[in-house]
């Protein structure tokens, strides 16, 4: 017996004793606990989300596109992140290529700003824009020399009328591609890109206008049906 109001004797029994007490008792409930599987590891759990592209990376994926894009930029630009690395699904792409039409300038260029400046700011905008900017302006600035030589050739004429050929179908593709994400939702953005369509194309309205009269319309209709 112990004292009265004094502490109680420390009583330790080893730990497999515990363990095969408790497993038996519990088995006789219908559970058996020695069968139950291992707690999962922390390795096994749910990866976390990339992290943003580093800086080199942005400048050397815009560079290989940009020594790539025959006929635009914007297909391979489009290929290289959603397509291919994986960093931007087809409705993040649409969203931030909406805002680099919106930004006066060429839409490739604000492209990269945007796409930049979300993965690592104004640097990072930095390094996409040299990436997209600086080695095809050194090879059309070498080409135009030649040119300004070797222009007046019949073969080299014929040359570039397929190259502008093959430019136009990987436009038709970038388009397509574009609209995939639009006809999945079936709602009124559809038929803001066809009345855009058909005012630019079929009824040969000027670009500004239909833009001017289109965006606001069509922010409208994102903040009322959101």
């Amino acid at each position: 017996m112990r004292p009265v109001g004094g502490p109680a004797p420390a009583i330790s029994y080893p730990i497999g004793v515990l363990h095969g007490a408790l497993a038996s008792r519990v088995v006789r409930g219908g559970i058996n606990l020695a069968a139950m599987p291992d707690p999962v590891p922390d390795s096994a759990a749910p990866a976390q989300a990339a992290a943003p592209p580093t800086l080199a990376a942005i400048f050397l994926a815009f560079a290989g596109a940009s020594l790539s894009s025959f006929g635009g930029a914007l297909p391979w630009v489009r290929r290289m992140i959603v397509e291919q690395r994986h960093w931007m699904t087809p409705q993040e792409f649409n969203e931030a290529f909406s805002l680099a039409q919106f930004i006066p300038g060429a839409n490739a260029l604000n492209f990269a700003v945007v796409f930049g400046a979300r993965c690592r700011g104004p640097v990072g905008s930095l390094a996409a824009f040299c990436g997209l900017l600086g080695p095809p302006l050194a090879i059309v600035i070498a080409l135009g020399a030649l040119y300004g030589h070797y222009g007046n050739i019949d073969v080299l004429n014929r040359i570039l009328t397929g190259v502008s050929a093959a430019a136009v179908g990987l436009i038709v593709a970038f388009v397509a591609k574009m609209i995939q994400p639009l006809l999945k939702r079936r709602d009124w953005t559809v038929a803001v890109a066809l009345v855009g369509f058909i005012g630019v194309a079929i009824v040969r309205w000027p670009l500004p206008i239909v833009f001017v009269v289109l965006a606001p319309v069509g922010i409208g209709l994102a903040w009322f049906k959101r």
